[in-house]
């Protein structure tokens, strides 16, 4: 059996056994304790993550490749119980790589920092199904477009008054709705902002357990066996993994977010 064959099966069992159904439901155990706190920090840190990773491709482009490396080997976000649990099963793979000789020669240092990599990446794909997570909830419930925690706010905080206003009107409820469907409560500024703050813990906690949903999802796509085959890969052409497409397209994600929030605002 070719060294390729060899790491396409083992491949395979890695993502049926850690990122099938019942793989997930294993891993994300790992969540319920202190990620609930972690994963809302990770989200914050993201942009930084993100700046920090387009500078060290900017100084390795005008050939400071030493700063580069030290730059982008920087630890930006905290490490997750369910990132670790991820870290040690790659770590067993490649050792089961290594035994049946179709392993890779790269460094244990190069093979940390891909496995950074790697969960890195989980971790964005998960704040891009809560941002589709949300899209469908603005899409059903208020029927607009709200990629986003910042644009969802108004709308959440918008209905809260909308209600409350109702419910208080001099002439009862039914003619309140009337009244109010015609004519907009007023939305205090302050109340958008507590609002925004709750649904951010909100999704802190659906972003902590997205993988129940992605993981699955990307497994009968291919993605992880793929992603996967591509990491080995660069290890063995001890190449730096660079901006992976799913960090931009998170972060992509909350530029149109805050463009459409700010879209609102302009229409009053």
């Amino acid at each position: 059996m070719s060294s390729f064959a060899i790491r396409d099966a083992e491949i395979r069992r890695f993502v049926r056994e850690t990122f099938g159904l019942r793989g997930t439901l294993r891993l994300h155990r790992a969540a319920l304790g202190l990620d609930l706190l972690r994963a809302p920090i990770n989200v914050a840190l993201a942009p930084v993550f993100l700046i920090t990773q387009l500078t060290a491709l900017l100084l390795r482009l005008i050939r400071l490749r030493r700063t580069s490396r030290w730059l982008a080997s920087r630890q930006i976000f905290l490490t997750t119980a369910v990132a670790r649990e991820v870290s040690v099963r790659l770590t067993g793979l490649f050792a089961r790589l290594d035994e049946l000789g179709a392993g890779t020669a790269a460094s244990d240092e190069h093979r940390r920092r891909a496995i950074a990599d790697y969960t890195g990446v989980r971790s964005a794909v998960s704040e891009i199904t809560t941002s589709l997570i949300v899209l469908l909830c603005g899409y059903l419930i208020f029927h607009s477009a709200t990629p986003g925690v910042v644009s969802l706010a108004p709308n959440v905080a918008g209905q809260i008054a909308q209600d409350s206003a109702a419910r208080n009107f001099w002439a009862g409820e039914t003619l309140g709705r009337a009244w109010y469907g015609t004519f907009p409560a007023t939305i205090p500024a302050h109340r958008i902002v507590l609002t925004g703050i709750a649904l951010s813990m909100v999704a802190s906690v659906v972003t902590t357990f997205a993988g129940l949903v992605a993981d699955p999802v990307q497994r009968a796509l291919g993605i992880h066996r793929r992603r996967l085959h591509r990491l080995l890969a660069r290890l063995d052409r001890r190449a730096e993994s660079g901006l992976a497409p799913e960090h931009i397209a998170a972060r992509t994600g909350d530029i149109v977010d805050a463009a459409f929030a700010l879209l609102r605002a302009f229409r009053g």
